[in-house]
């Protein structure tokens, strides 16, 4: 048995924690939770704490249970505040499990003879033929009003300064949590809830079911809220989230984000979303901190999580794919990136039309980059940049004379025209 709490602690994922809950774990294995909300198809990195804590606690040798909120889903955001939070039907919430655990299975395991075998659950299974009336009677009568009015969350949603009041749905929502780790305490033997640092009053309500309905113990563990050091929200890129779906984040792009943290960050999220030792991470941090220019932080960081959301050979191409800018790449690089990630590569880059009927024919060089792109004001502008050796077409150099053909499209569909190291123009053939 591996000391969970001593694990976690040190990687700076401990942001608070019951009394006895190190003394509990390390007697036996023990079963514990964390919550994930099931309103998309995919996860996104801001569930990957919660779902690190559970592989830690498979790893230290207890048994993980991953709960999909679907009684919850089902309510969607009972603050109004998110968009995100829809109200889904049952279909649709099934099929947003499934694809959740297909992610889950490539950091838990699912499919273990041991003991400690991960397991996903859904509160919409045990919720769904529990009546209004059989809830207020079995579970509401034993939590006060003053009980639930004490926590830190309540009190924010009801104070002065809040723009909005508090709805009957968000308030009551500590007593559905708090019946789904009662729940869980009966029929799975769980005695560890486990969740963000925003979780702690819902948490701790689900304890005191226990102890009021049940007569038993269960204890609360909560994580840090993850921050980065600018004070932008972790997580959330200019496009939205950063999902672990590659149809909805291409690996590229993920790759990128951890790529492009910051030192501070890069040094703390590394001891959370890799799996590398201390001594490891510690002459990692020694190496970056005598070398900060190399990034050798950030390119671990980014190498290990898209490896394990993704794969080897999506790392493989994320890195290729970010060598285009910066690389020495050729022709041949820029024709392996599928259109999703070379559109990625390219995002933002200048764009012009041509016909795929004309460029049958043929294009000179000097009309690309003038007339038919207005990549360059004049002709006599090309020609000196021509004649200056300076124009590459995908990434090989052309002089003047070069004709544009259909042969010259990468996916079928583009060019890329470039001037000097950093000028780059997009024709798209249509």
């Amino acid at each position: 048995m591996k000391n969970f709490i001593e694990e976690v602690t040190w990687r700076g994922m401990l942001h608070d924690v019951m009394p006895g809950t190190e003394e509990h774990l390390m007697e036996q294995m023990r079963v514990a939770y964390v919550g994930i909300d099931p309103t998309a198809d995919s996860l996104h990195i801001g569930h990957l704490v919660g779902v690190m804590l559970l592989k830690h606690f498979q790893l230290s040798g207890h048994k993980p249970l991953a709960l999909v909120g679907g009684a919850t889903g089902m309510i969607g955001d009972p603050s109004g505040k998110s968009n995100e939070r829809n109200l889904l039907d049952e279909s649709t919430l099934r099929h947003n499990q499934e694809a959740i655990k297909g992610q889950l299975a490539r950091f838990l395991d699912f499919t273990s003879d041991g003991e400690n075998a991960a397991e996903l659950v859904n509160n919409y299974d045990w919720m769904k033929n529990f009546s209004f009336l059989d809830f207020i009677r079995d579970v509401g009568k034993h939590i006060t009003v003053n009980y639930m009015m004490s926590k830190d969350s309540v009190k924010k949603r009801l104070s002065s300064e809040a723009a909005e009041g508090m709805s009957f749905t968000e308030f009551t929502y500590q007593l559905v949590q708090g019946y789904d780790f009662l729940h869980l305490y009966k029929n799975r033997s769980c005695t560890l809830q486990m969740g963000g640092s925003d979780q702690w009053g819902n948490i701790t309500t689900g304890t005191e079911l226990i102890r009021r309905i049940a007569g038993g113990k269960a204890y609360a563990l909560t994580c840090p809220l993850i921050t980065k050091a600018d004070g932008t929200k972790f997580g959330k890129s200019e496009g939205g989230n950063i999902w672990l779906d590659a149809a909805r984040t291409s690996p590229y792009k993920f790759y990128q984000y951890w790529l492009n943290t910051s030192d501070v960050d890069a040094e703390k999220y590394i001891k959370i979303f890799t799996f590398l030792t201390k001594d490891e991470i510690e002459i990692l941090t020694q190496y970056h901190k005598e070398t900060p220019h190399l990034r050798l932080l950030q390119k671990r960081l980014a190498e290990e999580i898209t490896t394990m959301v993704h794969s080897a050979a999506d790392l493989d191409n994320a890195i290729k794919a970010s060598n285009i800018l910066f690389g020495n790449s050729t022709a041949a690089d820029l024709k392996q990136l599928d259109e999703a990630t070379f559109l990625d590569v390219f995002e933002g880059v200048p764009q012009a039309e041509i016909s795929k009927v004309e460029l049958g024919s043929g294009i000179d060089i000097i009309a690309v980059l003038n007339e038919k792109t207005g990549f360059f004001k004049s002709n006599g502008e090309a020609r000196r940049a021509l004649t200056a050796n300076s124009i590459s077409v995908n990434r090989e150099k052309v002089i003047e004379g070069f004709v544009l053909t259909t042969k010259d499209l990468i996916n079928n569909q583009f060019v890329l025209l470039q001037s000097g190291k950093k000028n780059y123009f997009l024709v798209r053939v249509v």
